[in-house]
């Protein structure tokens, strides 16, 4: 974050809260006029810092009530059997997201579908089939109690104003 000023963290907080601003709305958020507020956008899209847009989706009511830690340990770490176990879940919609881990598990992974028999099979007919897994230790989620996707970005505050010396 070393490269990015006060507007881009403004823009980028703005960006996060409602991708949908139009440029005039995001300059105002961030004191910008519009033409130095789009290209900083459109420099940050750039350079990989904003990866892309998207929308927010409430999964229960699009039938994917069941949520699901997984925990999943590897029977050998070479780079070719962790290689290919991460291109296997890269490739698997039902897990939307997979971390690398210290630890009991070499893998977390969070997976949703649709209920516990579906999940049942995922493991059997994927999961199972994964590359060099050899244990998998489940937790059925009963609540989400907190699902944030902002990034916590600190605004840095302005620099406080040189004042003149009166005599």
């Amino acid at each position: 974050m070393d490269d990015l000023d006060r507007h881009d963290v403004l823009l980028l907080a703005e960006l996060q809260r409602d991708a949908r601003q139009t440029v005039q709305q995001l300059a105002a958020a961030a004191g910008l006029s519009s033409t130095p507020c789009w290209k900083r956008v459109k420099e940050m899209e750039a350079s990989g810092i904003i990866r892309g847009y998207t929308v927010l989706v409430d999964r229960e009511r699009v039938g994917l009530s069941l949520c699901v830690l997984a925990e999943v340990n590897l029977t050998r770490h070479n780079e070719d059997d962790v290689r290919r176990f991460e291109q296997a879940v890269a490739a698997c919609p039902p897990i939307v997201g997979c971390y690398a881990t210290t630890g009991q598990a070499d893998y977390v992974m969070k997976v949703l579908v649709p209920d516990i028999k579906r999940y049942e099979s995922f493991l059997h007919e994927t999961v199972f089939k994964l590359p060099g897994v050899t244990h998998v230790r489940s937790s059925v989620v009963l609540r989400e109690v907190k699902a944030e996707s902002r990034l916590p970005l600190d605004v840095p505050r302005p620099a406080p104003a040189k004042r003149s010396r009166a005599r």
